[in-house]
């Protein structure tokens, strides 16, 4: 169904996915690899009514979607000309086959939201539960795209080595700078933390910042790299507030539930409340 190593574009037919599926072509380009644009026909589920209708050329469900395919493949390349660039049609829930595509491949791309009204709510939780179920990096694409940004890749204690690596991948084709933060979670309310305690933690969070700067600095020698340790009530609102003017915020995740259980309650709240693109590193299913 598709080559190992391609960036997989699922489109809808939603500007969110038009975005999706440029952003793909350029990520395509930039890396050398095939771009795979894929269409997921919900109908069948729901009629089996996709004839045309008598009559009436060019008409029926089934025919509708193979447009809505042919249009995303044409998008792709609109936005770079002369991209290796295939289409697939399939029929189902989309979430579940990107999914199953995922496996091998370099990323999967989708908008943030899906169609309006009912679909949308069906379509827009492909992204999240993407996120949970994908066996490769999965990039969510807003409207809101700031090109001249610079990466930035949000660490935790464990020094997160898979959303490390993606971030530096991405600086290093887009020729961005690399921007590593680590979020020292502070105390709600007025509770003050012991002096000696917050001392500890400070150099706890310093190292762990100084071991990512280190290993980003290795993985892409010629990608300027800077970091910062920040402190936050919130470490969702300190990432966000970090990455408010990135070309691309990557997180990892964690978790083997469904959904929101899936991917940790820091991708969750960044997924929903970021304003410009989110890649979340995904390694395998048996992450």
């Amino acid at each position: 169904m598709q080559e190992n190593g391609s960036i997989v574009a699922g489109y809808d037919g939603s500007p969110e996915a038009v975005a999706a599926v440029h952003w793909a072509a350029h990520q395509a380009d930039l890396r050398g690899c095939p771009l795979h644009v894929v269409h997921c026909s919900i109908w069948p589920l729901l009629t089996r009514n996709l004839g045309p209708v008598p009559g009436v050329a060019d008409s029926g469900l089934e025919r509708s979607s193979e447009a809505i395919l042919e249009e995303g493949v044409a998008e792709a390349g609109a936005a770079v000309p002369g991209l290796d660039v295939k289409g697939t049609l399939l029929h189902g829930l989309p979430a579940s086959y990107l999914a199953q595509i995922s496996e091998g491949q370099a990323m999967v791309a989708v908008g943030s939201r899906g169609l309006g009204g009912f679909l949308g709510l069906l379509v827009g939780s492909v992204s999240l539960e993407l996120a949970a179920t994908a066996s490769c990096p999965v990039a969510v694409i807003r409207s809101d795209i700031h090109p001249a940004g610079p990466v930035v890749v949000a660490v935790d204690g464990s020094g997160s080595p898979a959303a490390l690596e993606d971030a530096c991948a991405m600086a290093s084709v887009s020729r961005a700078g690399l921007m590593v933060v680590h979020v020292r979670h502070m105390p709600a309310g007025y509770r003050q933390p012991d002096p000696s305690e917050a001392v500890v933690a400070e150099a706890a969070a310093d190292k762990v910042l100084q071991s990512a700067l280190a290993r980003a600095r290795a993985l892409a020698p010629g990608v300027p790299v800077d970091g910062a340790v920040l402190a936050d009530t919130s470490i969702p609102h300190a990432i966000l507030m970090a990455s408010a003017q990135a070309r691309m915020l990557v997180v990892g995740t964690e978790g083997r539930g469904f959904f929101r259980e899936t991917i940790g309650s820091t991708a969750h709240a960044v997924l929903h409340h970021a304003r410009g693109p989110v890649l979340i590193s995904r390694r395998g299913r048996a992450e």
